[in-house]
């Protein structure tokens, strides 16, 4: 039976740096060095992950990694904010890369981030990666093992061939292997629990142990227990029934909190939080609140 992981984004790319950088800055001749300490001073938040890297054309440079589940329009701004703590940390120019999980909607992502006060401008550019349209047999040709978890989302990796390839790369190798629960967690956005549970061959109770999955739909829940009235476990689980929409359905998702936000019987509200784990579409959830409100 498999564990749970550390399966943070840094664990992730640390798999394989070097094919990563290769992979996103298209430079050729780039070597990962070290992993750096991207705590900075000015802010509470790290960002992602931090790598000093060397090109024989570009000398040594950073290569800022932030990986977001869904774009935010904020995005721009803090992709400038990082890209310039990174430089004054380390004083090393910065190849920022933000890198998308799943698709918010079809709007255009930006690439940039420009403003101008009075004459006076601050531009940043950065690179977009979008899984969604990263081919599915990047993951398995370079090789990107970093990539590999994400292979259901990939463009071409919603099938269970693809998703069945990459568990057993996953499975063959020991460092690889508690990625599983990654892998399980992202193939419940494109395939029907019950087929998820056949491919991986464990119960997905065994996925609710995934930090990812923990952090996404345990959230509400545990915060309000811990906060100990009743205000405030309403208040967290309001928090975490959104995030969790959000997550598995998007903007479509979102669309039942006015709905939900009717609902103040904790185990109800309970009760909806656990079907969003199970349900496969956004009907079969509003059948499920349809019962609650009555």
């Amino acid at each position: 039976m498999i564990k749970p992981a550390d399966v943070s984004t840094k664990r992730l790319i640390s798999l394989a740096p070097d094919n990563w950088v290769k992979w996103v800055t298209q430079i050729p001749d780039i070597v990962a060095g070290e992993i750096l300490n991207s705590e900075f001073q000015w802010i509470s938040r790290e960002s992602d992950v931090l790598i000093r890297v060397e090109s024989s054309q570009h000398g040594k440079f950073l290569v800022l990694n932030e990986l977001q589940l869904r774009y935010k329009p904020e995005m721009p701004r803090r992709m400038r904010a990082y890209a310039a703590l990174a430089e004054e940390k380390y004083n090393l120019p910065t190849y920022p890369v933000l890198i998308n999980i799943l698709k918010a909607s079809d709007a255009e992502i930006p690439t940039s981030y420009a403003s101008n006060i009075a004459g006076l401008r601050a531009i940043q550019d950065y690179r977009v990666i979008n899984l969604w349209e990263v081919d599915v047999n990047i993951a398995f040709a370079q090789p990107l093992p970093s990539l590999l978890p994400f292979v259901p989302i990939l463009k071409g990796g919603d099938n269970e061939s693809k998703i069945r390839d990459a568990l057993q790369i996953l499975r063959a190798d020991e460092q690889l292997n508690q990625l599983e629960t990654v892998l399980g967690f992202f193939a419940t956005f494109v395939l029907d629990s019950a087929i998820v549970q056949q491919i991986l061959r464990w119960d997905m109770a065994l996925l609710e142990q995934s930090p990812w999955y923990q952090e996404i739909f345990s959230k509400g829940e545990a915060r309000g227990e811990a906060r100990g009235e009743l205000r405030g476990r309403k208040e967290e689980l309001y928090s975490g029934i959104e995030l969790a929409l959000e997550i598995k359905f998007g903007n479509q998702g979102l669309e039942l909190m006015p709905i939900i936000s009717q609902i103040t019987d904790l185990q109800k509200l309970k009760a909806i939080q656990q079907a969003i784990r199970t349900v496969n579409t956004v009907n079969e959830l509003q059948q499920i609140l349809s019962t609650n409100l009555t």
